[in-house]
């Protein structure tokens, strides 16, 4: 090639090789369909057993549809204006099913080619480990500034106990919550959500907003909530708790002009009362599809007039409420007010289109992800709080037919998990129910023997519209002393210890013991809005490994210690500390449960080791089930 001479074809093949070895990734769109017709090697490599070259962009990335990355690429073409974007998460579908996520700073420009719009071209870079660097240079700057936060913590603790640290987990409704705040340097706001079970088996949800942040807002606040929580629970009306709230904002200055949508829904027929008194109005996302904002009720703010007008609507089995503060809808370059950003993001997340978060009930992920994909990008000045609520199908009563055995255990516990699982339990009430009735069971155990002939036991659950899961075990023999001793004593203390209450009627046929334990969700109070979700603990069958120890005999235990594992686990013990008289450390991190029968076996190896004067040393991870259980039982452990 001379002068400026066009490139010859060996050229323009030599240049394509360049381009294709550039380490970012780079995709050219033509049209206004947007036809990919060029992807570099970069970009095949994110997009493994895909179709690229001549589909449309919408087409080849169709997986990240709901998480706004298709629409930047047709909003360049449309404007003919670029976007950029720093660090934003992704979640694309691999050939094998799975998941992947990565992070990409990136920059969609319009492609010009001789004064005319040809396309759109798109450049960016996996930015994954820059962003997991981040993530944990973060988390190492927030340690080091403990000192500092510790003062500034007093203002955020009374916003927490302020507002509810759980919602109900109820049957025919998923009811879900978050709240991030604006700024964390004056982090308390005058924001709050509720949701009240109500005794005629109506629930209430309430979304309030107080003018102003810091502590004075806080407490006004709480106030308010007190105020509608009472009036709700004593089961009056939206109009007659509405007018108590007003009321109190006509004594307490601070609270003048406090905005609050306030809805009373029957999850059993979906029947739905409303007030907006103030306040934006809901947002309903049907189950077929789409969203739609209920009509205001143009009630006043309170303090301003006591004007509080209801509608009425229902909803259908699967559709979503959604209640939320106008920090939401006021972003810094939100679009047109951002109430259609915020259905359509609202009704991408409900049916999970956007990130991939299988865990999460619809619920929660409209609360979370509407804030993770609405704020990302602009940001957000004000304090933002959603509470949503979706009707689902009533799961039926647990009931569970079991011999008296240990072997039966674990299939107990798996099956009260699951269906602890489908009603929607959080992780802490799964481990304190299944802890419970674990106990109930083994007790039963020892004792189901009877004149009839029957040696199994029953286990039923259910819930109740105010959220409280009753469960009982129910055996059919009379009492007798079981073969080991060590075993026994402490399963229905540490039962009692673990639920609201307990109560055993023993009968001349059997035994009936009765738990009570109130189902809650944890809400999701934010200083940022990318928290990870821990994994769900596995149970699986105990395993003891032996680790590198010397001298000292070294053992981790993995699993479920229970009255089906907990004597393989003691004599194992016993054998490889030579009766107690080989010092011993156990790593209790794997234990996935650890019931009394278990305790037991511990104390016993405990006993060995004193008597034979070798130092026996637990470690069990802080806030694990084994840690839990030891601190209950006044077992010592160490986190080393």
């Amino acid at each position: 090639m001379t002068g400026v001479d066009k490139p010859e074809a060996g050229d323009l093949g030599a240049m394509t090789a360049a381009v294709d070895q550039l380490p970012f990734i780079v995709a050219v769109c033509e049209g206004p369909d947007l036809l990919l017709v060029a992807a570099n090697a970069a970009t095949r490599a994110v997009l493994p057993g895909r179709d690229v070259i001549g589909r449309p962009i919408r087409d080849v990335i169709s997986d990240l549809a709901g998480q706004q990355f298709v629409d930047a690429y047709y909003e360049v073409y449309r404007t003919g204006e670029p976007v950029t974007g720093r660090q934003w998460r992704a979640h694309l579908d691999q050939p094998d099913g799975s998941v992947h996520e990565m992070y990409a700073t990136f920059t969609i420009v319009p492609w010009i080619d001789g004064g005319v719009l040809r396309g759109v071209i798109g450049a960016a870079f996996d930015v994954t480990g820059l962003a997991r660097d981040r993530q944990a240079a973060e988390q190492e700057a927030e340690r080091l500034r403990r000192d500092y936060r510790q003062s500034r913590d007093v203002i955020n603790a009374l916003q927490r106990e302020l507002l509810p640290s759980g919602l109900p987990v109820l049957p025919g409704l998923q009811v879900a919550a978050s709240y991030l705040l604006a700024e964390t340097d004056t982090a308390a706001g005058g924001d709050w959500f509720d949701a009240v079970a109500r005794p005629d088996g109506l629930v209430a949800l309430v979304v309030g907003d107080v003018v102003g942040h810091g502590v004075t807002a806080s407490g006004v606040m709480g106030q308010l909530r007190a105020v509608l929580q009472e009036r709700l629970d004593a089961g009056v009306g939206i109009a007659e708790a509405l007018a108590a709230a007003d009321r109190l904002a006509g004594r307490v200055p601070a609270a003048y002009a406090a905005t609050v949508c306030l809805a009373l829904l029957d999850p059993v027929t979906g029947a739905l009362s409303y007030c907006t008194a103030g306040h934006p109005a809901p947002l309903v996302v049907p189950a077929l599809g789409g969203a739609r904002y209920l009509d205001t009720t143009r009630g006043t703010p309170l303090g301003t007039g006591g004007v509080f007008p209801v509608r009425q609507d229902r909803l259908e089995p699967g559709d979503l409420l959604l209640l939320y503060t106008d920090g939401i809808l006021e972003r810094p370059g939100a679009v047109a007010g951002g109430a259609g950003e915020l259905a359509q993001v609202a009704a991408d997340a409900a049916a999970g289109r956007a990130l991939h978060e299988p865990a999460a009930t619809a619920a929660e992920r409209v609360c979370s992800q509407t804030l993770e994909l609405l704020v990302r990008s602009g940001g957000y000045a004000d304090d933002v709080t959603l509470l949503a609520a979706q009707r689902v199908s009533v799961v039926p009563e647990m009931v569970l037919d079991l011999p008296a055995q240990p072997a039966a255990l674990s299939g107990a516990r798996r099956e009260i998990a699951a269906w602890l699982g489908a009603i929607g339990a959080a992780a802490n009430d799964v481990f304190v129910i299944q802890h419970a009735l674990g106990e109930l069971t083994t007790n039963a155990i020892e004792h189901a023997f009877g004149g009839d002939g029957r040696e199994n036991i029953e286990v039923r659950a259910v819930l109740d519209r105010s959220g409280m899961v009753e469960a009982t075990v129910t055996d059919h023999g009379g009492w007798r002393v079981p073969e080991r001793q060590p075993t026994r004593g402490r399963g229905l203390a540490l039962t009692a210890q673990l639920v609201q209450s307990l109560r055993v009627d023993p009968g001349e046929h059997g035994t009936v013991a009765t738990v009570r334990h109130p189902l809650v969700r944890p809400a999701r109070l934010l200083t940022h809005f990318d928290e990870a979700v821990p994994a769900p603990p596995r149970d699986e069958d105990v395993a003891i490994t032996e680790l590198p120890g010397g001298d000292e005999a070294r053992v981790r235990l993995d699993g479920p210690i229970d009255a089906g594992t907990s004597d393989g686990v003691r004599k194992e013990l016993l054998r490889r500390s030579r009766g107690g008289t080989v010092p011993m450390t156990v790593d209790l991190t794997g234990v996935s449960h650890l019931a009394s029968s278990g305790v037991s076996a511990l104390h016993e190896v405990a006993v060995h080791h004193h008597d034979g004067k070798a130092p026996l040393t637990l470690i069990a991870a802080p806030g694990s089930p084994a840690a839990r259980i030891l601190d209950l039982v006044g077992l010592p452990s160490s986190t080393g």
